[in-house]
């Protein structure tokens, strides 16, 4: 079950992240300030060639960081020693972020599909995950896009929360998935499947029927991105939670 925080604290996407203020996505900075706002915290997996889970969002390093190419070709600590642009730290491991939320707020991690296809060509990341997790005492939750990710981690990690990240899943924004896939995907059919116990669907698509039959089931819905306040007044007609990026959300009383 979730823990009771995922309902309550608005959760700060890729943490509380400002490059203006050397709070690149995703790092330590970013992670740092979420806590001190009294932030939840949304972040990414990506894997590195040795098999660690890394704290990155993107598959290349191109947009944030001052290199360049595949994560997947990196070393844990060679994807350390490359600093994230716009800030002075280099890219964390899982367990260095958990050790540094140290279950202070809630922690939403997100694996991000390895096989490309939504397929089921993976393991390697989930095995991470589910590694550093294990014995984590702070309200955290896994998902993913890829429901066969979601699978394998009730696998690994049965007694950690684990959700799907769904999507309206227009050809625009998924056209490298092959139509029939993004049909399947769309209409959430491995929710029960998987073991889910929460959804986190696109904020442009939640009046999409079949997220009101899972909300209707008692599973929380959470939403990506919201971007304003007023946004997130539309968003939260429907979502449990937002997770939002680019203002300041207010934490209900």
């Amino acid at each position: 079950m979730l823990h009771p925080s995922f309902l309550s604290i608005p959760l700060a996407h890729r943490g509380f992240h400002d490059v203006t203020d050397g709070r690149p996505e995703n790092s330590r900075a970013a992670i740092s300030a979420a806590i001190a706002a009294g932030y939840g915290i949304e972040i990414d997996l990506q894997l590195s060639s040795d098999g660690q889970a890394m704290v990155f969002h993107d598959y290349i390093l191109d947009r944030l960081t001052p290199e360049s190419g595949p994560v997947r070709q990196r070393s844990a600590s060679d994807l350390a020693a490359i600093p994230l642009s716009g800030g002075d730290e280099g890219i964390p491991t899982l367990s260095e972020v958990l050790a540094l939320v140290d279950g202070q707020v809630p922690l939403l991690v997100e694996l991000k599909d390895q096989d490309g296809a939504m397929g089921d060509n993976l393991g390697p990341l989930e095995a991470a995950a589910a590694a550093a997790v294990t014995g984590y005492e702070g309200p955290v939750a896994l998902m993913s896009f890829n429901p066969h990710s979601v699978a394998r981690l009730k696998e690994l990690a049965p007694n950690v929360p684990r959700g799907l990240v769904t999507d309206g899943y227009l050809e625009q924004n998924w056209s490298l998935l092959r139509s029939e896939r993004r049909d399947e995907l769309r209409e959430i059919p491995d929710f029960d499947r998987v073991g889910a116990c929460f959804i986190s669907h696109g904020v442009a698509d939640l009046s999409r029927p079949r997220v009101a039959e899972i909300k209707a089931g008692g599973a929380p819905v959470f939403c990506w991105t919201v971007k304003s306040k007023q946004q997130e007044a539309e968003a939260r007609m429907v979502a449990d939670n937002i997770t939002f990026e680019g203002y300041t959300a207010e934490i209900p009383a």
